[in-house]
C-alpha cells in the first residue's frame, strides 16, 4: 500500500498544456454566450419596471380622482416635483410635450411622470444628451 501511494504521489505530473487550453476555450465560449444575454435581460427588466410604475401611478390617479370626485386636474406640476402623492398639481400649465415639467419624481422610481388635465399619466425617461423621450401611455 505504501509503495502504491508513493508511486502515485511522485508519478503525477499535472495537467498538460492541451488540457488547460481546452478548459480555457470552453470557458471562453460560455462567457461569449452568457454575457450578451445577461445585458439583454437587464434592459428588459428596466423597461418593464417603468411600465409597471406607470400603471401603478395611473391607478392611483384614477382612485384619487374618484375619491375626490374630480373630473379634471391641473395639467402638470412644474419642475418642483414631489414623491408625495397627497401634494397634487396646482399649476394650470398646458402640456407642451414634457419640457421642464415633472410629476412624481423620486429616487425609487425608474422614470418621471406627468399628468394631463383628464388624469392621464404619461411616463418618461431622460435620454443622456438629448431631449426626454416618452415611454408609454396607459391602456
Amino acid at each position: 500500500m505504501k509503495k502504491l501511494l508513493r508511486q502515485f504521489r511522485f508519478g503525477e505530473r499535472g495537467f498538460t498544456l492541451i488540457e488547460l487550453l481546452v478548459v480555457v476555450a470552453i470557458l471562453g465560449v460560455l462567457a461569449a454566450v452568457v454575457v450578451p444575454n445577461v445585458g439583454k435581460f437587464m434592459g428588459t427588466g428596466t423597461d418593464q419596471a417603468g411600465r409597471t410604475e406607470l400603471h401603478n401611478i395611473q391607478t392611483a390617479m384614477m382612485a384619487m380622482m374618484a375619491d375626490t370626485q374630480t373630473a379634471t386636474v391641473a395639467a402638470i406640476l412644474p419642475v418642483n416635483a414631489t414623491p408625495d402623492m397627497r401634494t397634487f398639481p396646482d399649476a394650470v400649465t398646458p402640456l407642451y410635450g414634457n419640457e421642464g415639467f415633472r410629476y412624481l419624481m423620486s429616487p425609487k422610481t425608474a422614470y418621471w411622470y406627468s399628468c394631463a388635465a383628464d388624469g392621464t399619466v404619461q411616463g418618461w425617461w431622460d435620454s443622456p444628451g438629448t431631449k426626454q423621450i416618452g415611454i408609454d401611455d396607459p391602456p
